[in-house]
């Protein structure tokens, strides 16, 4: 038993570290957010299982509010509709789940967070594509070395580890990381304003 919480703990540091590597892709990613909020754009999320939990996790930091008192951000997470998901995945297949619901509510420069962890899950794929098509930019975060997914997105935010209990603590470390930066940002406008307003 303790060997197990030990392996657990070290492999949990060890794929910490990816944060750090991905510390200027992280930046870039937070700075597309940020803009896409401003211009009134969309988040989309979408991934299977435990990644479709993170989804749903994610919007709703999103449309509520993650640590400040903010409005609410435009966000949408794919994997909550089970009956467009359901008639979808009978008429057409499962593997367009996503990307029939994408089409139908992105437009141009909004966002999709794409989470798989072996970059390799085939609805999450036809997703990025469908996004590619649609001028919907994207962002991938994923493990194992990337996967099939790594050539068709705009942004990578990959976790060095192969076990995916590991991957996804740190998906869910990345995004609040991001939130803590939105946050942050909303932050400073408000006070700019604020300045502003004294001053005239």
């Amino acid at each position: 038993m303790d060997n197990i919480i030990k392996k657990a703990i070290e492999e949990h540091r060890t794929a910490i570290v990816s944060v750090k590597k991905n510390t200027q892709k992280i930046k870039e990613v937070a700075n597309l957010l940020k803009k896409t909020i401003k211009n009134g754009g969309h988040i989309f999320v979408c991934g299977n299982g435990g990644s479709s939990a993170d989804s749903q996790h994610i919007v709703g930091e999103l449309r509520g509010h993650f640590e400040k008192e903010r409005k609410p951000i435009r966000a949408t997470a794919l994997t909550v509709d089970t009956s467009s998901i359901t008639a979808i995945g009978n008429d057409y297949g499962f593997k367009y789940i996503f990307s029939r619901q994408l089409e139908a509510l992105s437009k141009k420069d909004d966002i999709l967070i794409a989470i798989s962890t072996s970059g390799n899950s085939e609805n999450v794929l036809m997703a990025i594509k469908k996004a590619r098509n649609l001028g919907v930019k994207t962002v991938a975060l994923t493990g194992k070395g990337g996967g099939k997914i790594l050539k068709f997105v705009n942004y990578t935010l990959c976790v060095d580890s192969k076990r995916v209990s590991r991957i996804q603590e740190v998906h869910e470390l990345m995004f609040h990381i991001l939130c803590e930066l939105i946050d942050e940002d909303i932050k400073k406008i408000k006070n700019e304003n604020n300045r502003n307003h004294t001053r005239t």
